[in-house]
């Protein structure tokens, strides 16, 4: 069974930054070309980390049973590591994030918490209404993740809601902006000019 052209073109993109990165251990297997799929999540995973399987496989086009196997493979090699993040099992390039970059990570890469960091990040006096009227959410949505952020050290809410180890946040929401939404980079653009980081 051939691979579609789309499909391809999406892994090649992918397993070239795979290729290139410390994750290609495996890139002299000879496995009938299952090696360029495993290169191209690691590529993957090297520019999304904190991806969770759906997005692994659904951004990869790949199926289901295909990405269990090779994460499963990427995994037992060492190359990538899965932390459970509630419902979610997210992956990450190992040994690249601390605990607290791969939890911060797992709440970025959900819409309302992103959209809560990114909005105190750029005023840091938001209360809870503001956040969301900004975001067009519940109050009791609001309250509901700043205890989740507050629970992995992202957020403090001991005077209002206060974004924990700033640099940090704000470092990795400028690395992988891209992989995240349009505000984000927007974001990223303004943060550049406030922030050195070493990408």
């Amino acid at each position: 069974m051939g691979i579609d052209e789309d499909k391809r073109a999406t892994l090649r993109r992918f397993a070239a930054v795979g290729a290139a990165s410390p994750l290609a251990r495996f890139a002299g297997d000879e496995d009938g070309g299952e090696s360029e799929v495993r290169e191209a999540i690691a590529g993957y995973l090297a520019t999304t980390p904190g991806a969770h399987f759906s997005k692994v496989r659904d951004d990869l086009k790949l199926g289901t049973g295909e990405t269990q196997h090779h994460l499963r493979r990427l995994l037992d090699e060492d190359a990538v590591e899965g932390a459970r993040d509630g419902d979610y099992r997210r992956f990450y390039p190992a040994d690249e994030f601390t605990s607290f970059e791969q939890r911060a990570l797992g709440y970025l890469r959900r819409d309302t918490p992103r959209g809560m960091v990114l909005a105190l990040l750029r005023d840091p006096d938001a209360t809870g209404s503001d956040l969301a009227d900004e975001l067009g959410v519940s109050p009791a949505t609001v309250s509901k993740y700043a205890a989740q952020l507050e629970e992995v050290g992202v957020l403090s809410r001991e005077n209002g809601y206060e974004v924990e180890r700033p640099e940090t946040i704000v470092t990795l929401l400028v690395r992988y902006a891209d992989s995240f939404d349009a505000n984000t980079v927007a974001f990223a653009a303004e943060a550049a000019e406030l922030l050195s980081y070493d990408p």
